[in-house]
């Protein structure tokens, strides 16, 4: 069979699809496995990286406001249907992980008479998986949705990459000495607490500007930080106790060793905190439509994050909250949480399901 990922632009829509298209292999050794794509997003690192087939397609943006690009946005549209349809086109199944590729494809797809799943990983859905969710029966989310037609969707959580969910399981039989070893492993003090920053591939001026002008309150009283910078920040130099780099390899190790992660909260942050982290400080993206401060809810739920506007981040409230959030770490369970480890089986599943409701 050939089956078709749709999961572009960034982190939180490729490494879903790549976590489920490494499983359909294990399972479908001889399908044929193909991404969409466009030219400038993350997918053209990982995806040919993971061993799989990227096909371009147009990359379309609609506009948030009224603008001089509504305009020209229906006929980037037709241009990337067009493009889809040319992919698809043969396809036994096709599934979307949201993200600009996904509006497109899943209009290619009904054209053709082909069947696709639809995985929602964000709390809020966007723009292409409610389309989609309209045009298919066989819906998924990473969390209920309470109005809408991903309403009635599928819960399957969110697929963990390998390297996080292979910690998760390492990790059950004592999570103390788990996380003490972690913080060596980094070079850090297994005894002392740990705060991990980290703001997307990107970084965030604004974020990382704080992080460093806080860095006497966060290395105060035998105090450690591990600092992703991300690639549009200056890296700051390392000290005692302050590790920084432009990207964090092992992220498995970082979250395991954090006393206290402070990062945005895309669904997939989220979710790999939700698996392996202590407590977390969440500052939700102030763009886009709000999904980010959505996302954390089920990490707040149980006792092990807060969420905090990023205008309202600061040198000053660093320095007012850090005893706070650190004893609200050390009051938090040690262990992490399993619920999204068995999302990758549910959702391979789904499609099997969704194929099998093709042939009927």
């Amino acid at each position: 069979m050939k089956i078709i990922f749709a999961g572009g632009g960034t982190a939180g829509h490729v490494e879903p699809a790549l976590a489920i298209a490494r499983l359909w292999r294990e399972r479908h050794p001889a399908d044929l496995l193909e991404f969409i794509g466009t030219s400038k997003g993350l997918e053209n690192q990982l995806v040919p990286a993971a061993g799989f087939d990227l096909k371009q397609i147009p990359k379309v943006v609609m506009p948030r406001k009224i603008s001089l690009s509504l305009i020209s946005a229906p006929f980037a549209f037709s241009r990337a249907l067009i493009a889809s349809r040319k992919v698809i086109k043969g396809a036994d199944l096709l599934i979307g992980f949201g993200g600009y590729v996904s509006a497109p494809a899943y209009l290619a797809a009904k054209s053709l008479g082909i069947p696709f799943v639809v995985h929602e990983a964000n709390a809020k859905p966007g723009f292409a998986n409610r389309l989609g969710a309209r045009l298919s029966p066989n819906v998924a989310v990473a969390q209920a949705v309470q109005s809408g037609a991903l309403s009635n969707a599928l819960i399957t959580g969110i697929p963990l990459r390998s390297d996080v969910a292979k910690a998760l399981v390492e990790s059950a039989g004592d999570w103390a000495k788990a996380r003490a070893n972690a913080k060596s492993n980094l070079g850090f003090s297994p005894t002392a607490p740990l705060v991990l920053a980290f703001f997307g591939s990107q970084g965030s001026v604004a974020l990382n500007s704080v992080i460093e002008k806080s860095l006497p309150a966060l290395l105060a009283n035998g105090g450690q930080l591990l600092h992703a910078v991300g690639k549009l920040n200056p890296l700051p130099k390392n000290q005692e106790r302050y590790k920084s780099t432009v990207y964090i390899e092992d992220m498995a190790t970082a979250y395991l060793a954090a006393d206290v992660i402070i990062s945005r909260s895309g669904a997939i942050s989220c979710s790999e905190i939700n698996a392996l982290g202590r407590y977390a400080l969440f500052i939700p993206l102030p763009i886009g439509n709000g999904e980010q401060r959505f996302n954390a809810n089920h990490v707040i739920s149980q006792g092990r994050g807060e969420v905090i506007d990023q205008e309202l981040f600061s040198q000053s409230w660093i320095s007012s909250n850090l005893r706070r959030i650190l004893d609200k770490s050390a009051d938090s369970p040690v262990g992490g949480s399993n619920t999204d480890l068995d999302a990758s089986e549910k959702i391979v599943n789904f499609m099997e399901y969704a194929l099998t409701r093709k042939r009927v």
